[in-house]
């Protein structure tokens, strides 16, 4: 071979295994990025009188794409319950309280940063974060007491049953601590992986989201509890496209829950109306030509007081004939389902929303 020929062979080779080598510097020094959640610890320091049971381990959310900018990530699965107890504590509804991530607790995120002056994104940032790490503790320990037995009994799916009891009481004691602690039986079970909530007794004890409850046995049948004049200047306000009811002192949100605001057939009555009846534990008048045309008739039942009421333990009485604001007898579908023209509540929303209002009370529906 001749000189010539040689060195451009050399030189053809060296280019060749340059390109090579930077090949393969660029395919290992260049990592794809990853999106996974934080998972926060649940673990506390608390007294000893105060020491709640151990926190149940969660499984963390799949990683988020973010591909798509305007849906905000969805938190991992203890932020959620973080989130969805500190939103329930400054009374920002979130619906019932478990792992689970959904428009209503979006919407009370939103709700609580407006009122707070921080731009309502719906996502969890750094300052948020930290205060939910704060949130201490997470869980707390209920005992179950022989009272709360009184509230558990026959709950019968037929009307003319139902009619003929004394009461419409829970049907188990896991649903009455489920209730009072702003949560699902089927969340309660998950803290409380191994009891058997069938078998709860006086003095048991089980774990529960630290909520404030509902206190039902505190609750006396009112048929018309008198004007608070302290409450005069709290309006409540209706979105019945986003399903939220506000109370509001002038420019201020003061709370916010999620509802179920009527129906297609018989939908929320758009306009300005006044609250002329507040009831406790009411009875319930069950007209089927009322709640599907809005006008009585004679072929109804009486159904009795209690946490299983069609209408719940409150009903708000509205000078619209026949409409209210009220609560319910199924949790699980507030902000899911339609209602009979009335504003559905969860119980323990409605008991808040009775004690921030008062008689005489202006109520915006749009």
């Amino acid at each position: 071979m001749d000189r010539g020929k040689l060195l451009r062979t050399l030189l053809l080779r060296g280019v060749t295994l340059l390109w090579m080598s930077h090949s393969v510097e660029a395919q290992t020094s260049s990592p794809q990025p990853s999106f996974s959640p934080t998972v926060h610890s649940t673990s506390t320091q608390v007294s000893p009188s105060e020491q709640p049971a151990p926190t149940p381990p969660v499984t963390p959310s799949p990683a988020v794409s973010p591909g798509v900018p305007n849906n905000p990530p969805v938190p991992a699965h203890d932020t959620v319950v973080r989130l969805k107890v500190f939103l329930d504590q400054h009374s920002y509804g979130p619906g019932e309280i478990d792992n689970r991530w959904n428009d209503l607790c979006a919407n009370a995120l939103r709700l609580y940063q407006s009122a707070t002056g921080t731009n309502a994104t719906g996502r969890v940032d750094g300052e948020l974060e930290e205060q939910l790490n704060r949130l201490v503790p997470l869980y707390t320990t209920y005992q179950i007491k022989s009272g709360d037995l009184q509230w558990v009994g026959k709950s019968p799916a037929k009307l003319a049953r139902q009619a003929k009891l004394k009461s419409t009481p829970y049907s188990s004691i896991a649903e009455f601590v489920a209730e009072r602690f702003h949560t699902s039986v089927a969340f309660l079970a998950e803290l409380n992986r191994g009891k058997n909530l069938d078998r709860l007794a006086a003095g048991d004890a089980v774990q529960v989201p630290n909520v404030a409850p509902l206190e039902i046995e505190s609750l006396k049948p009112a048929d018309d509890i008198p004007p608070k004049l302290e409450l005069n200047s709290h309006v409540i306000n209706v979105d019945t496209k986003k399903k939220i009811l506000e109370i509001r002192e002038g420019d201020n949100l003061l709370a916010a829950f999620p509802i179920t605001p009527g129906s297609k057939q018989l939908p929320a009555p758009v306009g300005i109306w006044k609250v002329t009846k507040m009831t406790t534990l009411p009875w319930f008048r069950w007209d089927k030509a009322m709640l599907l045309h809005g006008r009585r008739s004679g072929d109804y039942y009486r159904i009795p007081p209690g946490p299983r009421n069609e209408v719940g333990v409150v009903w708000i009485g509205l000078n619209k004939k026949g409409i209210g604001i009220h609560g319910t007898n199924t949790p699980e579908t507030i902000g899911r389902s339609a209602s009979h023209g009335c504003i559905r509540l969860t119980n323990w929303d409605a008991v808040r929303v009775l004690n921030l209002i008062t008689q005489g009370a202006t109520v915006r529906i749009y």
